[in-house]
């Protein structure tokens, strides 16, 4: 009880501060930071996914680090295990992670809990993956561990909707704007 007290205190604590285990597109190095909390299950996270890749990745990608933070959400039944297995994939190959995360969020609709594994499999197949080690990672405490931090940090600051972005201390929710999005960052640049 008191370790799980300490990581939710660390994590509250360090919510924006980007970690080496972070999974980070962008420029790792710039001081603004984009903090996007998802579920790779969720329908408004594949669309804030698209609006990410479409508009706003090549106008700041250079410019400021987009962290993403895990938050599975108990609704969704295979979420947990894709959070688990996009932190495998990236620790092998970051650019590879983020397809990943792409792949997945696109195969929404044709995944469920029963053909996840298969699904993960073939992923790891087609990309020069050892399909044993991202099965094996759905089990492995430490990358466990780091999908349970990202939810206990969110947790921590009240989060329970997904996609939830922070820029600076700004939380936008579920539907986000490219104009919303696009003033925010740009204040942020500006300091």
């Amino acid at each position: 009880m008191k370790i799980a007290a300490a990581i939710l205190l660390a994590a509250a604590i360090n919510m924006h501060a980007a970690s080496r285990n972070d999974v980070v597109e962008g420029n790792p190095a710039s001081p603004v930071k984009v903090i996007i909390y998802e579920d790779l299950q969720c329908g408004d996270c594949q669309t804030f996914r698209t609006l990410l890749d479409d508009r706003i990745l090549p106008k700041y990608g250079s410019r400021v680090a987009f962290i993403h933070r895990d938050l599975p959400l108990g609704k969704h039944d295979w979420a947990r295990q894709a959070a688990i297995a996009a932190r495998w994939v990236y620790q092998q190959d970051p650019k590879l992670g983020i397809t990943f995360r792409r792949e997945i969020m696109s195969e929404q609709e044709h995944l469920t809990a029963n053909n996840l594994k298969p699904w993960l499999i073939e992923f790891a197949t087609r990309n020069d993956l050892d399909y044993k080690g991202i099965v094996n990672s759905l089990n492995d405490p430490r990358i466990v561990t780091l999908v349970d931090q990202d939810s206990l940090g969110a947790a921590a600051r009240g989060i329970s909707h997904t996609p939830t972005v922070y820029v600076g201390n700004q939380a936008l929710v579920e539907t986000i704007t490219y104009e919303d999005l696009a003033r925010l960052i740009d204040v942020e640049l500006a300091r």
